[in-house]
């Protein structure tokens, strides 16, 4: 990947109309917050905007972005305050009660979790894929989904957690 010596405004309206959802549901999904994921959608098309990427694919660049969300997350996850602050969750409502119950046991799960879920079944990755954009093996990829699968039937089944992110 090179660097690009600009980017225009409308190149980047292009790549955010493109892949913003994308990115956004990532990060809502890995922190549970909207308000924390809108910062983090903005840290990421900031960091598009300067760094300036130029890529030899759009699948090139999804992941990039993809990438860059996780990242992101995961440093606004370990930032001091996040850890000493107690936010509300569940901002979201479904008109459906089972997507409700579904968003419901995945706040339960570790971000980890969230994440690989995420990526398999809403941005439709393989597990190779994902293995790639979280450099792990995809045989370590496969199985960490599995046992987040399992962990998901558990709760979903109504299986007791003590309070405790799976």
């Amino acid at each position: 990947m090179e660097e690009k010596t600009q980017c225009t405004a409308q190149e980047l309206e292009q790549v955010m109309d493109r892949y913003g959802g994308e990115v956004y549901r990532l990060a809502y999904s890995r922190l549970r917050s909207s308000f924390d994921a809108e910062d983090v959608y903005q840290e990421v098309f900031l960091r598009y905007f300067r760094k300036r990427p130029a890529f030899e694919t759009e699948e090139h660049r999804k992941a990039w972005l993809l990438r860059v969300t996780i990242n992101r997350a995961k440093s606004h996850l370990a930032s001091a305050w996040v850890r000493r602050t107690v936010f509300q969750e569940g901002e979201l409502t479904f008109r459906e009660p089972e997507n409700q119950s579904l968003d419901e046991a995945l706040a339960q799960l570790k971000p980890g979790d969230r994440t690989l879920l995420h990526l398999y079944y809403y941005q439709q990755l393989s597990a190779r894929e994902i293995g790639g954009l979280l450099d792990r093996k995809e045989s370590t990829v496969r199985t960490q989904l599995t046992r987040a699968r399992q962990r998901l039937g558990k709760i979903l089944k109504g299986e007791e957690n003590h309070g405790e992110p799976f």
